[in-house]
This record gives structure tokens, sequence and C-alpha cells, in this order.
């Protein structure tokens, strides 16, 4: 049965993963918990599916404020799956598209992309460093060791982020096949890079209550009071990320 096969091989896959990645995750757990504590937002940039990872940890019941998706139309799904992967790949392509970001040297940035080797995802990395934030790669490392960059300068985007977290994914993303015919199905990065995400702001949210503050944590909009906590939030934070107020009436 295929669904117990999915759901075995996902949890080989997050315990190796987790076995692994642990400390440079609890690394980057402190750096971003410095930042907050110093007033930085934690940018989150993803194309095509790594954009829904990004997505995931914003404006979440039970996370914290502080996140801010960097959301390009033209490289989510929603306005053509192919050609989001097309503009991907072109080189110098997003650099213009980032100029109502206001990144800075209090700020991380985390850049998803599971193969690592498109333009895209390494020239908003390098943006990132340019403007003095820490960055962090959530990457398959297979893919720089078996496929070719397709950077301009052969880059990879593990190659310039100052910590690399490794979701372990075969190239392919693809965990299961069929002997018959070969195919290869049921992809993972997905599932992985969520738990990371989510684990790394478990931690911070931890060390940020270690340190004596209150962390920054919305609550579900559907409890009594919830509004009210929320809106605090709001107002805190919505200078910092435009998007959290974004077409409020």
């Amino acid at each position: 049965m295929m669904i117990k096969k999915y759901y075995q091989k996902v949890q080989e896959q997050l315990e190796n993963t987790f076995n692994k990645e642990t400390n440079v995750m609890q690394k980057v757990s402190e750096v971003i918990a410095d930042k907050i504590n110093d007033g930085g937002v934690v940018y989150l940039f993803g194309c095509g599916h790594s954009h829904i990872l990004t997505e995931e940890v914003f404006y979440r019941a039970g996370g914290l404020a502080p996140i801010y998706p960097i959301l390009i139309d033209e490289l989510m799904l929603h306005q053509g799956g192919a050609a989001s992967s097309q503009k991907e790949r072109k080189n110098r392509y997003v650099r213009p598209l980032l100029a109502e970001y206001s990144i800075t040297k209090k700020d991380v940035l985390i850049v998803i992309s599971t193969s690592g080797i498109n333009p895209v995802p390494i020239d908003v990395a390098l943006y990132g460093k340019e403007h003095g934030a820490v960055t962090v790669a959530l990457t398959s490392t297979a893919y720089a060791e078996q496929q070719p960059s397709r950077h301009e300068d052969g880059l990879y985007l593990k190659d310039v982020c100052d910590y690399t977290i490794d979701n372990h994914v075969q190239v392919g993303d693809a965990m299961l096949s069929n002997s018959d015919t070969g195919i290869r199905f049921a992809p993972s990065s997905s599932v992985i890079g969520i738990s990371i995400l989510q684990a790394i702001l478990a931690e911070v949210t931890d060390l940020l209550i270690k340190t004596g503050q209150v962390p920054p944590v919305f609550l579900s909009g559907n409890i009594t009071g919830s509004d009210e906590h929320n809106k605090k939030l709001l107002d805190i934070y919505g200078k910092k990320v435009p998007l959290l107020i974004k077409n409020m009436e």
C-alpha cells in the first residue's frame, strides 16, 4: 500500500534530516532570536512550490509575527506553473523586483530551493547578503553534486549563504517508484521543509522566552479574545511587515 510506504519514507527522511541538521538548525535559531530581539524580521523566499513554505509560517496561529514572505507573483504558481519555472532560470531577473523589501543587517533571509541550481533564488540570497542580512539556504546539496548550476557565475545556493540546511531530498524529489514502469513519484520536499521551518521557529520562540521576552506569537483567530491579542501584534509589526496589514479596511 503506497499510503503506508509514503508515510514510512517520510518518517525515515525526517529522522535522517533532523539527526544530521539539528546543529545548524540550532545555530540558525539562535541567530533569528537575536535578530528579533534587535528589532529585525525573518524574510523568506522561494519560487514555485518552494514559495508555499514561505506562506506556511506567515500570519500563522501559534506562529511568530515578524515573518515576511517575499511573494513575487510571476515566480509563484497561480500565474502559470511552467512559466514560473522558466522565470526562475533567468539570470538578473529578480533584482529589480526586490526593491520594495527593506532588507537590512537586522534581518535574516531564508531562501528555499530544493535544487539550489537556479539563478533567481541564488540572486535573492546574494541581494540579501549585500544588504547585510544573515542568509540561510534550505536546499538539497545532492543536486549540487549531480546537476550543473544554471547561474551565470556557476554558483549554487549553498555556496552563497551564511548557513545551509540540507533537507536531504534526493534528486528528482520523488520517494516512491513503480517497478513495472520505472515511474518515480511522491515528492517529500514540502513535508520536510515545513517541518524544518516550524522546528526552527519553535526553538526561536523558546529562546525568546528564556531571555525574558514575551514572544510575539499569533493566536488562532477562532478562539475568544484572539482578535485583541493579534491586533496588538499587527500594530507593532505592521510597519515592519506591511503584508500583515495589506488591504485591511
